[in-house]
């Protein structure tokens, strides 16, 4: 089988963490790699272990290149995102899918319109667990869902040292803990329970009114500190924290949480969902289990095991029972279902994985929530 020769631009966290899961489906060829010069290209090329380098204009002209992954800061999204489809190679971007509506609204159009490949790295729908749970409400095993309690909660901006470009509104948007993560959190809680969220009341909450920008670059997770001469204050505009009260079309209700100043916490989403027949809980730090609460029988603790898991949630599993699997195995497996779209050489058009509608769909809900908090009242999705 001829590989599907892939570029990837950006070279930040996210986007070695693309070039590792797509090395590990067989018909996937990581072929370039782009930067924001040539300098920078070829130095991270090298690193990588990536044959070819170069800005991304060059890398759209390459009529080998056949799908192009989207891995730069959010601003950039859109108008990438765009100049790959008009170059008629299909696309998967990182979330947020644009930092406006009507960019979003733009993309979805122009994308149904060429008929190429398009999805959103929603990768955490792809946790085996997750699928399981999504499946197990669907057969019916949770009945009518009563509520739904969700968080996400992390620690690496908990320092006023800790900086980040998610800091600046010009190149993350307007919002950065709800956009950055409680984006992934509402899309699993949509995905899993088969709801769709109605209104949106938020309060946010900026724990550090300013903090140190250092004068040198850092990489995101990178752990390391400067001296206080590297650093200059600046004021920050959005959100550390957030609380979000949901109300679903099924007529319940629902809360979410998300914090990026929680010690101790590096990447803890939990998301726990009351039905009329069982309660399931669900711990991306501990992704391989899944709690099942009962009132009238005992409580059940499932292991991930192929053996025990339904068919679709199943397909999701890489190695046996007890043979752990984590986040770099959740954007291998949407590649799978991705790059058998690209195969096919268009969007199916009932697709499994995330597409730039979904992408839509969380960047509407998370600007309806800064509207929200905004004027302190319900709104409207």
């Amino acid at each position: 089988m001829e590989k599907i020769k892939v570029a990837v631009v950006g070279t930040g966290f996210i986007g070695p963490a693309h070039i590792e899961a797509l090395r590990r489906n067989p018909n996937i060829e990581v072929a370039t790699l782009c930067e924001v010069n040539e300098e920078l290209a070829k130095e991270k090329a090298v690193l990588l272990g990536i044959d070819k380098a170069m800005v991304f204009e060059d890398m759209l002209k390459d009529e080998e290149i056949k799908v192009v992954h989207i891995c730069t800061p959010n601003f950039l999204h859109y108008s990438q995102s765009k100049a790959v489809l008009e170059a008629g190679k299909h696309v998967v971007c990182e979330k947020p899918l644009a930092t406006k509506i009507e960019e979003a609204e733009e993309l979805v159009a122009l994308a149904d319109k060429t008929g190429l490949v398009n999805a959103v790295h929603f990768n955490l729908r792809y946790y085996p667990m997750v699928r399981q749970m999504k499946t197990m409400r669907e057969s019916g095993e949770l009945g009518d869902i009563y509520s739904i309690m969700g968080s996400y909660l992390q620690d690496w901006l908990f320092l006023q040292t800790d900086y980040n470009w998610r800091l600046e509104p010009d190149k993350s948007g307007d919002s950065r803990a709800i956009a950055d993560i409680g984006s992934h959190l509402l899309d699993l809680t949509e995905y899993v329970t088969g709801l769709k969220i109605t209104e949106v009341m938020a309060d946010f909450s900026t724990v550090h009114k300013t903090r140190l920008k250092p004068l040198k670059a850092i990489e995101t997770y990178s752990g390391k500190s400067l001296a206080p001469s590297d650093y200059e204050e600046v004021p920050i505009n959005t959100e550390d924290h957030a609380t979000v009260m949901l109300r679903f079309d099924n007529g319940n209700k629902g809360s979410v949480t998300v914090s990026q100043v929680n010690a101790g916490r590096k990447n803890r989403l939990n998301i726990e969902i009351a039905g009329s027949k069982a309660n399931f809980e669900w711990c991306s730090e501990k992704p391989n289990e899944m709690w099942i609460g009962k009132r009238e029988t005992a409580n059940q603790h499932l292991m991930k095991d192929p053996s025990l898991f339904n068919a679709e949630a199943g397909k999701l599993i890489g190695f046996p029972g007890g043979h752990n699997e984590g986040f770099p195995d959740t954007s291998k497996q949407m590649f799978k279902e991705v790059y058998a779209a690209v195969v096919e050489g268009k969007q199916p058009e009932k697709p499994s994985y995330p597409t730039f509608a979904d992408g839509h769909r969380e960047l509407l809900i998370c600007e309806r929530i800064i509207e929200s908090h905004k004027k302190q009242a319900w709104v409207k999705i």
